[in-house]
């Protein structure tokens, strides 16, 4: 049977472990991922979030190893998304709050989600709520990573619930942050940066101004995804910072796909130019790259080379949907360059230099590198050249 996990003298996570999900809004989770949920055990018993849909079972038989869940009054919705959402139909049936409270967007989403959610009680930036011997504060977080997204306050055992942010998509039955691999936690917190957050990047670095100022020191940080924070928080929060700046790392990235070979060769000549100068690569062929991973390598390499051979005056249909996706992430501060080999008319050097350009990268140089058909030795050079004015332009930024 399902039971709650003590994190605090009165505070229970209740949420579920997802080790079967592969796929997240076309972001790859082959480590699973949780839904946190919480159950704050005061006067007025609360239920912070809910999981998953499918999840709701697991989620009541471990509340009901605590406390008969009918005595629960408050119920505090921190993101109206449907992986912390889709089991307040559920909650609302079993449990009948007397309040549920979500933000001034957050009732609002609520709302549209579940015709006729009752009864909602839309809180402010800084509303203060008392559960009984503690109080529970609510800070405004929009779109952090939605429009209704807040953070949620303990105070008397300083406990941030922060709903999405600082959290990641990792199953695991090792409940806190030091009980987990240091390496994967950075790994899997990165990835979901970049993947979630990081076209908000601006507003993660407003949200982490405004966080300090309030002087909170929480002794837990609580997301609704992955593990909870308890050794390591300085550490979440100054990769957030760090992340959320985008300054230029000494680290390229070279992701292509190709038809018969040949972007493949001109790919390698260029990463074999780019390493002579001292800078690292990671060459990812989209063929055996998803998405997600290279839009996490795109976010912390300096410099992004991409290429494409043309079919149909087009982009490979692969490396299309890459830029696609990377385009919607917003990635910024980077050089790049695009190159690629052609049969007949060669327009994906053009349109890939089009998508560099509209991240605002640096080009180098402005009209990439087109091959047509099978790369020569001097082409080839020309490729090594150019990967090495790559890294050495880097290299002039990161100094």
């Amino acid at each position: 049977m399902p039971c709650a996990v003590k994190i605090s003298e009165s505070v229970y996570w209740v949420g579920a472990q997802d080790w079967s999900v592969r796929n997240f809004h076309g972001y790859t989770t082959e480590s699973g991922t949780s839904y946190n949920a919480f159950l704050v055990m005061d006067e007025k018993i609360t239920l912070i979030d809910t999981v998953k849909e499918p999840f709701r079972e697991e989620m009541l038989a471990r509340i009901a190893s605590v406390v008969d869940p009918s005595k629960i009054e408050y119920f505090i919705s921190n993101h109206a998304e449907m992986d912390h959402s889709g089991a307040i139909p559920f909650v609302l049936e079993k449990i009948k709050p007397k309040k549920i409270f979500a933000s001034v967007n957050g009732v609002k989403a609520l709302q549209k989600h579940f015709e006729g959610i009752e009864p909602l009680t839309a809180v402010k930036n800084g509303e203060r709520l008392s559960l009984g011997k503690m109080d529970i504060s609510f800070v405004e977080t929009k779109l952090l990573h939605w429009p209704d997204s807040m953070f949620s306050y303990l105070h008397g055992e300083e406990i941030l619930f922060s709903q999405d942010a600082f959290g990641m998509h990792l199953a695991t039955s090792q409940l806190f942050d030091d009980e987990n691999d240091p390496h994967v936690l950075k790994s899997e917190a990165a990835t979901y940066y970049a993947n979630i957050l990081l076209p908000l990047s601006e507003l993660v670095k407003k949200c982490l101004d405004a966080y300090a100022s309030m002087g909170l020191n929480p002794k837990i940080v609580a997301p609704d995804h992955g593990p909870l924070w308890r050794s390591k928080i300085s550490d979440i929060f100054s990769w957030y910072r760090e992340w959320s700046e985008q300054k230029p790392e000494k680290r390229a990235l070279l992701v292509y796909d190709t038809m018969w070979g040949s972007t493949a060769k001109i790919a390698n000549s260029i990463a074999e130019g780019i390493v002579s100068t001292g800078v690292p690569v990671k060459i990812l062929p989209i063929s055996s790259s998803h998405r997600s991973i290279i839009a996490t390598e795109a976010m912390l390499s300096g410099a992004i080379v991409i290429g494409s051979p043309t079919i149909n005056n087009m982009l490979f249909p692969t490396v299309a949907d890459t830029i696609c996706y990377l385009r919607g992430l917003k990635p910024k501060n980077k050089i790049g360059t695009a190159f690629g080999s052609y049969g007949w008319s060669g327009e994906s050097v053009k349109q890939l230099s089009e998508f560099l350009k509209a991240i605002g990268a640096e080009l180098l140089p402005p009209e990439g590198m087109s091959v047509k058909f099978v790369p020569n030795k001097e082409e080839l050079a020309a490729s090594y050249e150019l990967g090495r004015s790559v890294g050495a332009r880097l290299l002039e930024i990161c100094k």
